[in-house]
C-alpha cells in the first residue's frame, strides 16, 4: 500500500483525512470524560477496577501507555479507512484490477479537470487522436460522421435504416477504459460461415441493438453505449439522420457515396444530401462549451468534411469561442488526396466551409525515411494556403515510427495540448477583448 501516493496533491483526500482525525479526536476526548465520570466510585481491587486497569494499559510504564495506544489506533484507523475506500471504489477497479486503487482515484480526479476538447471527424484518424487525448482529459467529445455506406455499416444502414456505425464503434473503442479488451470484443467480425452475420462487427450489432432498445432513437442508443462501456468522455453522431456524400471531379464527373469517393482522384467539390439534415443537440452543445475544437486527422473529403457540410455544425464551429485546430494527415491518401500538400488540405476546408474557420494548423515535420506505401506520400509542408485569413502553423514530429503513414497517439496528444496552452496564453494577453472569427 503506497501511503505517500495517497497524499499526492490533487487527489483531494488530505482535507478529509484531517476532518476525520479531528472528529475522532473529539470523540476520544468525550469518551475519556465520560469514562472518568463513571469510574470515580469504582474501587481499585474490584473486578471492574482490574478490567479498567487492563484497558488503560496500567501494566505499562507511564511513558509507554500513550505511545502504544496511539500506535495501535493509527494502524487500525489506516486499515479501516483503506478497506472502506476499497469497498466503495470496487466499481473503479473493475476496469483494471491490477492497477492500485490510489492510482485509479488519482487518474479519475486528474482527468476530470482536463480541458474540454471536441474532436470532429471519423475513421482511424479520430480513433488515434482520442486514444492519445484520453490520457490527459476525460472531458472529450468525439463528433463522428454518418456518411459511411460500405461494409457492415452500409448493410445495417440499408437493412435497418440507421446511420452508419463503424466510425462510431472505432471511437467508442478508443475511449474505453479497458481498451485492449473492448477492442478485441467490439471489433470482432463474424466469419463467412455464420450466414447472415458474416462480415458484421460485433460492435456494430451492439449499437444497432442499443438503438432498438431506445425505441429507434439513434442518439439515445449511442448515449446508452457510452454509459455501458464507461468511455472517457462521449461519442456523439453528428446527426441521427444518415447522410449521403457526393463529389464532382475536375472533369465534371459526378461520384456518389463515401466508399466510392474515397478512391476518387481530382475531386473539385463535395456536398451532402439531405442538405438540411438536423445536427445532434449534444454535438452543438459540446462545440459551444469547448476549450478546443480539433478537426481531423482523417480522410479529408470522406471523414472530416461531411460533418462540416452540415450548416448548423459549420456555423457552431465558426461562432465558438474556442480555437479551432486542424490536424493535417502525415501522408496523402490513395485516391481523394493524392498529390495534396499542406496548403491544399487547408484550402479544401476553406472552400467548403468558411474562410478563417481554422485558427491553428498542426502538421508533421519529421519526413525523413518515412515509408508511405505505393501511392501515398508524406504531405509536403507547402505554406501558406490561399485563404484570406492565414491560420498559425505549428510543426511537430507527430508521426508513428512503426506506422509512418499514421500519427503517434501520445505525440499527437502532447502536441495538441502544447498548442492549446500556447493559444490560451496568447489570448490572455489580448487587451480585454475577443475578436469573433465570423466578423
Amino acid at each position: 500500500m503506497n501511503l505517500r501516493r495517497w497524499l499526492t496533491p490533487g487527489i483531494g483526500i488530505k482535507r478529509w483525512l484531517l476532518v476525520v482525525f479531528a472528529g475522532l479526536l473529539l470523540l476520544a476526548m468525550a469518551f475519556a470524560q465520560f469514562l472518568r465520570q463513571i469510574t470515580r466510585e469504582i474501587g481499585p481491587e474490584s473486578l471492574a477496577g482490574t478490567l479498567l486497569d487492563i484497558l488503560t494499559l496500567q501494566f505499562l510504564p507511564v511513558a509507554m501507555r500513550g505511545l502504544a495506544a496511539a500506535s495501535v489506533g493509527a494502524v487500525l484507523l489506516v486499515i479501516g479507512l483503506y478497506r472502506v475506500a476499497h469497498v466503495l471504489t470496487d466499481p473503479l477497479r473493475s476496469a483494471d484490477p491490477d492497477q492500485p486503487l490510489v492510482e485509479l482515484i488519482y487518474q479519475k480526479r486528474f482527468l476530470a479537470r482536463g480541458p474540454r476538447i471536441v474532436a470532429i471527424g471519423g475513421g482511424t484518424g479520430s480513433a488515434t487522436l482520442l486514444r492519445g487525448l484520453k490520457e490527459h482529459t476525460s472531458n472529450l467529445t468525439a463528433i463522428v460522421t454518418v456518411a459511411d455506406d460500405g461494409g457492415s455499416s452500409g448493410v445495417l444502414r440499408e437493412d435497418l435504416g440507421i446511420p452508419p456505425v463503424g466510425d462510431i464503434r472505432n471511437c467508442v473503442v478508443a475511449l474505453a477504459d479497458a481498451e485492449p479488451l473492448m477492442r478485441d470484443v467490439l471489433q470482432y467480425r463474424f466469419p463467412e460461415r455464420t450466414g447472415g452475420l458474416a462480415g458484421h462487427a460485433l460492435g456494430n450489432l451492439l449499437i444497432a441493438a442499443m438503438t432498438a432498445v431506445e425505441g429507434g432513437d439513434f442518439e439515445d442508443g449511442i448515449r446508452l453505449m457510452n454509459r455501458i462501456l464507461a468511455v472517457r468522455g462521449q461519442v456523439v453522431p453528428v446527426s441521427s439522420t444518415p447522410i449521403t456524400l457526393h463529389a464532382r471531379r475536375s472533369d465534371g464527373t459526378l461520384v456518389d457515396g463515401q466508399s466510392a469517393i474515397m478512391r476518387t482522384t481530382g475531386i473539385e467539390r463535395v456536398w451532402i444530401t439531405p442538405e438540411d439534415v438536423a445536427p445532434s443537440v449534444d454535438a452543438l452543445r459540446a462545440i459551444a462549451e469547448a476549450d478546443l475544437i480539433v478537426l481531423g486527422p482523417g480522410s479529408l473529403y470522406t471523414s472530416l468534411l461531411p460533418s462540416l457540410l452540415i450548416p448548423a455544425v459549420r456555423d457552431a464551429v465558426a461562432e465558438a469561442t474556442a480555437p479551432c485546430l486542424y490536424v493535417c494527415n502525415v501522408a496523402t491518401q490513395d485516391g481523394e488526396t493524392m498529390g495534396f500538400d499542406l496548403a491544399a488540405h487547408v484550402d479544401a476546408i476553406d472552400r467548403h466551409t468558411t474562410p478563417g474557420l481554422i485558427d491553428l494548423v498542426l502538421a508533421n515535420n519529421h519526413l525523413e525515411g518515412l515509408y508511405t506505401g505505393l501511392e501515398s506520400r508524406s504531405v509536403k509542408l507547402t505554406w501558406p494556403p490561399s485563404g484570406r485569413t492565414q491560420p498559425r502553423l505549428i510543426l511537430e514530429a507527430v508521426v508513428d515510427p512503426a506506422q509512418p503513414h499514421h500519427h503517434d497517439p501520445a505525440r499527437l496528444a502532447a502536441a495538441i495540448l502544447r498548442a492549446l496552452a500556447g493559444e490560451t496564453g496568447q489570448r490572455q494577453h489580448v487587451a480585454g477583448r475577443t475578436v469573433s472569427r465570423s466578423a
